[in-house]
């Protein structure tokens, strides 16, 4: 993996975070605890800040970026995620807000957004600037649009998602380290 310190910035792991080999965390990067980040995802706070939180599992070959600061918009927009979220593989998050317990689909892209708890993008659906899933919803396609609520089965399935991505970050963790 490549840590890069960028505009005086060094991205800050937790002691517990996994963090595959392959994968590049630039800049203004925070990771929290038990969070795993699998092989080959980049990172990249250059030119905006990017806060992982706990449990939080980014799957292989993601991107996650965000927006520079404009005149029009002199905070940017930096990519916020929460607590027990999960993002598929090969997704990309752009600028974006992942309230806690958010699913983001494989392949999807989220651009400039923001996805509330319990909310989710399905595979390969395309979340376009400015849009807004709410609790529990469903959006997909490309445009992606809301097309039913989630069930308490499909939320509880998603936590026990979470909780396999810890107990195997923390196993490819040991197993890296040969133990």
């Amino acid at each position: 993996m490549s840590i890069i310190t960028f505009a005086g910035k060094t991205p800050r792991i937790h002691d517990s975070a996994f963090i595959a080999p392959g994968c590049r965390l630039i800049g203004d990067v925070e990771i929290g605890p038990d969070v795993s980040i699998w092989y080959n995802c980049v990172l990249r706070g250059d030119v905006n800040r990017i806060r992982v939180g706990a449990r939080t599992n980014i799957q292989d070959g993601s991107v996650i970026h965000v927006d520079s600061p404009t005149p029009e918009h002199p905070e940017g927009a930096p990519t916020i995620i929460g607590e027990d979220v999960l993002i598929g593989h090969m997704a990309l998050v752009h600028g974006s807000a992942l309230h806690d317990r958010a699913f983001v689909g494989l392949g999807a892209i989220v651009m400039d957004s923001v996805i509330e708890p319990e909310g989710m993008i399905g595979a390969g659906a395309m979340l376009t600037s400015g849009k807004r899933i709410g609790r529990r919803q469903l959006w997909l396609g490309r445009p992606a649009r809301h097309v039913r609520d989630l069930g308490d089965a499909e939320v509880a399935a998603h936590a026990a998602g979470v909780a396999n991505y810890v107990r195997n970050g923390r196993a490819h963790r040991a197993a890296i380290a040969g133990g």
